[in-house]
């Protein structure tokens, strides 16, 4: 067997209900190594090599403690049972169906939640679309015709709020009714509280756009990330010293509140301090809400590079300068803080 790979074998646990048999392709992976988890759209595409497993549902937009809890244990029983885990997600929000127009700011991007769920262990990621006809299966049919012909699970972990189904008709208790009627397991995680309110995306989302990103960064386990494409824009950043790379968020991107930032830009795995601002130009009399970021100690073309800012801690709200030479002023004081912040949180990282 090659070393740091375990391979899911009939020997390892045998099951009435469908036989295991040893599914090479279906091993662990390097855990130092990301984006090696399997990956497919539509539930009705699962391979049909798939070997069933433990299976965790949800949207889980941030991937913030709260999932972190319920995925943690849903990789320690698949793990321990020699089974692979596995998480169904769905695109886009349910929200937006179910409620046309009203499609909350994301916490990730697709494929940034993918990156989060490897990280936890998990060893393959199903999106299902959230369309209007599939808001209208019935909480009976996603069970026996998604999960159990299709996923095939021997365990399902969710959230004790976990609602399924049209209407959402479906709970954490009749999801055990059913999965003992098909032959699977069923786990409910106590949701993580703390503040006199339950830990959510929702609540997260209200931070930032607060722009408290120190409390959304207790919340998720991590610093809040914005990633889009570099843009050209005024290019005026250059001329007084401090040239930004202005992004081009992705849709729905959860962007704070306007202000000033101290952070990281973070490309194709390497991250620079960052001072983000975000906000209008106030000064030069702009109109368009920006996102940029002066990259410290960096001196590269960034034009048209995916690019991703981390906010680590907001340091003034957008401000009207008299001046260029008092922004500047100011530009320089927000370096030198962001220099003193990103050393710190840097160096725990």
């Amino acid at each position: 067997m090659p070393a740091g790979r375990w391979w899911f074998s009939r020997s390892l646990r045998q099951r009435k209900r469908h036989d295991r048999v040893a599914f090479g392709s279906w091993a662990r992976r390097d855990p130092d190594r990301l984006l090696n988890v399997q990956r497919w759209r539509e539930v009705r595409n699962t391979p049909d090599d798939w070997p069933g497993g433990v299976v965790t549902i949800g949207f889980f937009d941030g991937v913030h403690r709260g999932h972190q809890q319920i995925i943690a244990r849903a990789v320690e029983r698949a793990h321990r049972a020699g089974e692979p885990a596995l998480v169904l997600t769905f695109d886009p929000h349910p929200a937006e169906v179910i409620h046309p127009g009203s499609h909350p700011a994301l916490l990730t991007t697709p494929e940034f939640k993918v990156e989060l769920l490897e990280r936890l262990g998990v060893d393959a990621v199903c999106v299902q679309s959230f369309t209007p006809e599939f808001s209208l299966v019935s909480p009976e049919d996603f069970v026996h015709d998604m999960l159990r012909r299709q996923l095939r699970p021997s365990v399902v972990v969710v959230g004790e709020n976990f609602t399924y189904g049209h209407r959402a008709a479906g709970n954490l208790e009749s999801l055990r009714r059913s999965g003992a009627a098909e032959d699977f397991a069923v786990e409910g995680v106590r949701l993580i509280r703390e503040d006199d309110h339950v830990l959510s995306s929702t609540h997260i989302r209200a931070r930032i756009a607060e722009g408290d990103v120190v409390t959304a960064a207790r919340a998720l386990g991590r610093d809040h990330r914005v990633e889009g494409t570099v843009v050209h824009g005024d290019a005026r950043g250059r001329t007084i010293g401090y040239p930004t790379a202005n992004l081009e968020t992705t849709r729905y991107a959860a962007v704070p509140a306007d202000g000033v930032y101290a952070g990281h830009a973070v490309r194709s795995g390497d991250r620079y301090p960052a001072a983000i601002s975000i906000g209008t130009n106030p000064t030069f009399d702009g109109t368009d809400r920006r996102v940029e970021a002066y990259l410290l100690d960096f001196d590269d073309d960034l034009y048209g590079a995916r690019l991703a800012f981390e906010f680590t801690e907001r340091l003034r709200p957008t401000l009207r300068f008299d001046s260029v030479g008092d922004l500047v002023t100011q530009m320089a004081a927000d370096v030198t803080a962001t220099r003193k912040i990103t050393a710190v949180t840097g160096s725990q990282r």
